[in-house]
């Protein structure tokens, strides 16, 4: 990931025209939104199918075969548009971007290299297997080839936020005779500082967007047919991703956070609004940052708080962002409610993790259409927490490509305003309707009942029965235990 859109001040560079170098960024900032929204899917619905499949070997539960194949035809066409988006986002590097190319390239092209050696290759040589092959080879292999995939997209989230990350906070290079970073410690450069919560932290995020994009199919069936056995436990398995895995993400992002305050300080008082260096800084809940007066207009705020949140300490002293000069603040306003969006996107899924908790241990979980509406509505909000918190990480280390080494305005091409502007109209035409009929046909396929899948004949009486032991599971929250009590 390269940028995003900001509106930061811009320094002499090669692209001398702002308006220019302005697109050239919103360029690229639109296509890796398009883009992130792919990987964030796939990388945990990879996962989820290598489950399904686990869970049906080892139960022989037909639910679960019902399920995989329900989901791997929407996964096939998530990974494809994934494919297809990161590619046409790649190669920016090498228009709106060659300078940065040239002087990056020989830290940024190999981890790069990495990355589709080792994940891409993993993950197209077993996806054949996976989506076409479960009844010509055996279940055993075909489990493996589940699994591989499944691990191919962890993979390739590892090298790529590898890169990114070494771009925020970059070690283990040095500056050669022609000013381009050049490696001398190959584990310092992929091990940088900020790597270890950036990649849990994003692991985390698309495991929890595909564990409320699942409850959400799932509500959206059990609000039609509570007795969906398919959806059922759909939305037993994505609540309890939420009631899991939703605070462990508020502790790795609370991890993050210190890291980046660390290594960042800039960012994350334009996160935090804090115009000044203070003791007992307040942590600001809403408010308009306002960078003219470099205070924020109508604040709500809880006093002391940010200095316990960053240094556990009330009385602690937080840097602001009158220890950096001007022209090397990012934009406030931007930084501020994107990192609101998406801690409020967070606290909303722990939210519905310990309602689906307390109704799970009602034995309300199916019978609770309020739940359900809710899951319904935060089905995409995982998209939009990842989207947010690129904005944060990306516009927040503005104007820097290469954090305090390398500025955004000295890594674009030399070229012309008419040139990025005619090539961005392109990308909006085309990318609105090429994902957006792949998105819609998704949308389609999510509409169908798992219960409709076809499943060999040898497993339908698997199914018949366990429908019907479904009903008297503890584990399930059956409704005939609900109707005894």
């Amino acid at each position: 990931m390269l940028t995003l859109v900001a509106t930061s001040a811009i320094t002499s560079g090669f692209i001398q025209d702002p308006t220019a170098l302005l697109l050239a960024r919103f360029q690229f900032a639109f296509t890796v939104a398009f883009h992130i929204i792919f990987p964030a899917f796939t990388i945990g619905l990879a996962s989820y199918l290598a489950v399904l499949e686990g869970l049906y070997l080892k139960t022989r539960n037909p639910v679960y075969q019902k399920l995989f194949r329900y989901w791997v035809k929407i996964f096939a066409v998530a990974f494809g548009m994934g494919v297809v988006s990161g590619i046409v986002m790649s190669y920016q590097f090498g228009t709106n971007w060659s300078v940065f190319s040239d002087k990056a390239g020989p830290v940024i092209g190999p981890l790069m290299g990495y990355e589709v050696l080792t994940a891409f290759f993993l993950e197209a040589g077993f996806l054949g297997v996976m989506l076409f092959g479960m009844n010509k080879v055996g279940e055993k292999l075909h489990f493996f080839a589940t699994l591989m995939v499944a691990i191919g997209t962890a993979i390739s989230a590892f090298w790529i936020l590898s890169v990114n990350s070494w771009m925020q906070t970059p070690t283990g290079f040095a500056m050669n005779d022609v000013g381009q970073f050049v490696v001398v410690d190959w584990f310092e450069v992929v091990f940088n500082p900020s790597f270890p919560y950036r990649l849990a932290h994003m692991l985390l995020a698309a495991y929890l967007t595909t564990a409320f994009v699942v409850g959400a199919v799932a509500a959206w069936h059990l609000l039609k047919d509570k007795t969906n056995a398919g959806a059922r436990k759909m939305f037993s398995m994505a609540m309890w991703m939420a009631l899991i895995v939703a605070p462990l993400q508020v502790f790795v992002g609370d991890l993050h956070g210190l890291n980046t305050q660390e290594h960042q300080p800039a960012k994350v008082a334009a996160m935090e609004g804090h115009f000044e260096t203070q003791r007992q800084a307040p942590l600001y809940l809403f408010g308009i940052p306002n960078e003219d007066t470099a205070s924020v207009d109508y604040a709500v705020k809880i006093p002391g708080l940010a200095s316990f949140i960053l240094k556990h300490d009330f009385d602690a002293e937080v840097t602001g962002l009158d220890a950096f000069p001007r022209d090397e603040w990012p934009p406030v306003a931007i930084v501020f409610w994107a990192f609101r969006v998406m801690v409020g996107i967070g606290l909303l899924m722990v939210l519905i993790g310990v309602w689906s908790g307390i109704q799970r241990w009602r034995g309300k979980l199916y019978d609770s259409p309020l739940l359900h509406r809710a899951a319904l509505f935060m089905g995409p909000m995982g998209f939009v927490a990842v989207v947010a918190g690129w904005i944060v990480t990306e516009v927040g280390r503005q104007p820097w490509v290469v954090y305090g080494l390398l500025r955004t305005a000295d890594a674009a091409s030399p070229i012309a305003l008419e040139g990025i502007a005619g090539s961005l109209l392109a990308f909006i035409v085309v990318y609105f309707l090429v994902f957006g009929a792949g998105t819609f046909y998704i949308i389609r396929k999510m509409a169908g009942s798992p219960d409709h899948v076809n499943i060999p004949d040898y497993a339908k009486r698997q199914h018949a029965m366990a429908v019907e032991r479904m009903f008297y599971d503890d584990d399930d929250q059956s409704l005939a235990k609900g109707e005894d009590k």
